[in-house]
Order: structure tokens, then sequence, then C-alpha cells
């Protein structure tokens, strides 16, 4: 059994690069699916995640090869429109695939998609999408089972500014004849990320990040060639470790644009945070400093899941600061390891209170990922010797996690027992 072994109590000080976007690539790569022919994606992180995707997409008769951090994919003998029980019960991005196939097959086949448990997550919007283009959508013994003679354009309306569901319905829509309207679809970064790739395949996709996307489907598509951006939730990984353990870094290939919430909260803690040229660097050489309440929801609010990383820093800083969580009812099931560490948290409802105070050493057990992160951050400032387990869940999204963070010089080593 692996896990990270943690010497924390020292301040970093280096420099990391920070990879493409698991949420980004996840995506795109269903997204290979609509056009026949050999896709480029580069800046493909290499995590369990897309080596998942990269399965399904083998499973389905395409040609996978991968060549460090670009990834092509051939689409030219795919067959088939089911997707592996095994494979869509490992992360709930499994589920971006349904669109794709609806869109070149008219049918997709699947059970309910897995992940990280955190809470409930229905894909009832990416349903009700597929239907509003045409589709049926079955449920027969915890499978779905979706088909479309002919998708048609229309335009529809999220109730929610779901992530998965705008993708999904960007994904089906390039398949329907006319053009599609979605209006409250969501507005993160990753979406604009999947309308790039959409239109190196040549389709007409228009409004990523606003709340009003624009997909004219039916269109001829060839295969695509893509830069996945940086991830901008493994830089607040790294912004979070610096901040908590104290020191300075610069996180090259960073937008902090996309982080404004997050740096502004850092910034209020008493760190100092500078956008550079193709990097971000942050410094935190004071006491950490409560930052009153903090809110999550959809961008450009405090993103979710770098709630978790920010209760670390807090945890190890002074003062009392409040998190309130509005996306997932049980993201906050870590706060109970980071208790462990002597963290002051109390969880009432949808709110956690945590009074900052010094940390220290214990071992502890990852129950997802951003939660697994979380404790590794609150590891590197705490004083002593930790063991984090359960790292299946972090590699999930995050590509040698110990090696990024010793490049940082944090004291931290992945150990077999």
């Amino acid at each position: 059994m692996e896990y990270y072994a943690v010497r924390g109590g020292h301040p970093l000080e280096g420099a990391v690069a920070v990879h493409g976007a698991k949420n980004s690539a996840l995506p795109i790569l269903a997204a290979a699916l609509l056009a026949e022919g050999e896709s480029v994606i580069h800046n493909c992180p290499d995590l369990t995640d897309t080596a998942g995707a990269l399965e399904i997409l083998t499973s389905l008769g395409c040609r996978v090869t991968r060549e460090g951090r670009t990834v092509r994919v051939d689409t030219t003998c795919r067959q088939g429109w089911a997707v592996p029980d095994r494979l869509m019960g490992q992360m709930r991005a499994s589920v971006l695939f349904l669109g794709s196939l609806l869109a070149r097959s008219g049918r997709a086949e699947a059970c309910w998609p897995g992940g990280c448990a955190l809470g409930s997550r229905p894909i009832d919007l990416h349903i009700r999408a597929f239907q509003a283009l045409g589709a049926q959508v079955l449920d027969r013994e915890g499978r779905l089972f979706c088909r479309a003679d002919r998708l048609r354009g229309r335009h529809l309306a999220l109730p929610f500014p779901s992530v998965g569901a705008t993708e999904n319905t960007m994904l089906a829509a390039c398949g329907a004849e006319g053009v599609t309207i979605l209006d409250n679809a969501a507005r993160e970064p990753e979406i604009t990320d999947l309308q790039g790739f959409l239109r190196s395949m040549g389709a007409e996709v228009s409004g990523a990040g606003t709340s009003q996307i624009r997909i004219r489907g039916g269109l001829p598509l060839h295969p695509g060639s893509y830069t996945v951006m940086a991830d901008r939730i493994v830089t607040a990984t790294y912004l979070c470790a610096v901040a908590a353990a104290g020191g300075e870094g610069e996180l090259l290939g960073a937008d902090g644009t996309m982080l404004a919430p997050v740096v502004d909260t850092l910034r209020l803690a008493g760190c100092q945070v500078e956008q550079r040229p193709d990097r971000l660097w942050i410094c935190r050489k004071d006491p950490l400093q409560p930052v009153g309440t903090v809110t999550t929801g959809p961008y450009p609010a405090f993103p979710t899941d770098a709630q978790p990383l920010l209760a670390a820093v807090l945890a190890a800083g002074q003062g009392e600061s409040r998190i309130v969580e509005t996306i997932f009812d049980q993201r906050f099931r870590y706060t109970q390891e980071l208790k462990k560490m002597g963290a002051a948290i109390s969880v009432e409802g949808s709110a956690a209170r945590i009074t900052g105070r010094p940390l220290w050493g214990a071992q502890v057990e990852a129950a997802d990922l951003r939660g697994g992160a979380a404790l590794v951050i609150a590891a590197l400032a705490a004083a002593g010797d930790s063991r984090i387990h359960g790292l299946e869940h972090l590699d999930r999204g995050y590509e040698s996690l110990d090696q990024d963070l010793a490049a940082l010089g944090a004291g931290i080593q992945r150990t077999t027992r």
C-alpha cells in the first residue's frame, strides 16, 4: 500500500510547471469521437482519470497513442456505442461519452457514472438536454439506453449551470440538425477550452465563457489539434501549499485570472500573489490571517474544488474564518481527517467554522481527490511527520504531486509499506 510520507513545518521555495487541466482534457477526449480520423491533444495530463478516458476510447475501437503529454486518438476504426461498466464506474466524467456517441452514432449505452463520493450528483440535467434534442433515454436496472434517429437543435436552458451538462449538451448538439442555443450554461474556463477544440474540428460554437452558448450542428467535422490549458485547481493547490507552509514559489504556465477569488482570498490571508508573464508568484512570510466568510459557487465564484485547499490553509493560520459550500452536500467529509492533525473545524449543515491554530503530523486517509490534496497541504504546514493514505484518489487529478511539491522544497516522498 502506497502513502505520502510528509515532513512538515518547513517553508517552501522553488518553481514548478503546472500540468494540463484534467477537467479540460476529459471532455476534449470525448469530443474526439465526433470526427473520423486522428485528433492530436497536447498537454494532456497523465492521470488515472485521463487513462480511463483513453481506455474508453480503446474499448470503442479507437487507436490511442501517448508520447509524453501528447495524445493521438484515431477514430477510423471506431465501433459500438456502449461504454464498459468497469470504466464508467471509475469516474463521473465518463458520462461525457454519451453526448459524443449520440451525436456520432445516434446511440449510447452505459451504466450510471462513478467518481468521488461528494454527495448527490445527479445526471438528470444531462438526460433532459438529450431529450430536448430529440433523444429517447431509458433507465433499465441501472443502465442508460440513449437513442436518437435524428437530433434537432433547439433553444433550451439548464436549471443550474452544471459544467458536465453544459459540455454534454455541446457535444450532442454538434450532431443535431440546425442551431442549438443553451441558456444558463456553465462559464468555467474548461468550457472555453472545449469550445476551442471543437472549433479546431470545424464546429461552429460560440459563447463559451458566457451564460449562453450557440452551436450549429450537423456540419462535417474533421480531426482536431489542440493544446489543453494549465490546470487551475492544480494551480490553486500549489498556491495553497505555499500559503500554508510559508515561503515563496513560482508556478510556471499558470494563469491567475482564472482563479481571481482564490488569489483575492489568499491575499486577504496575508499572502503576496503576483501574475507575471506565463507564471504566477506567491510569497507568505507573516502569520496567516482570518478571511471572514468564503462562499463557493459556479464560476466565476470561489470554486468548490478549491474549498478543501483553502480550509487546510485557514486551519494552519490564526483567527476564525467560515466557509459556506453551495455545490456538493458532502464536500466537508475531509474535515474529520484534518481534525486528526489538530485542526479546529466545526461543520453545521453547509458551513464550516475554522479556527486557526498550530497543526501536528498524523496518519490520515484521503476519501476523495481534493480532500486528499487538503490533507497534503495541512501536512506541509504541520509540525512533525504525517502519512497520507488513499493516493488512488490523488492520482485521479495530480500528475506526480509529490515530485512537484518536492520541486518547491517540500519534504514529501511516495512510499510503499
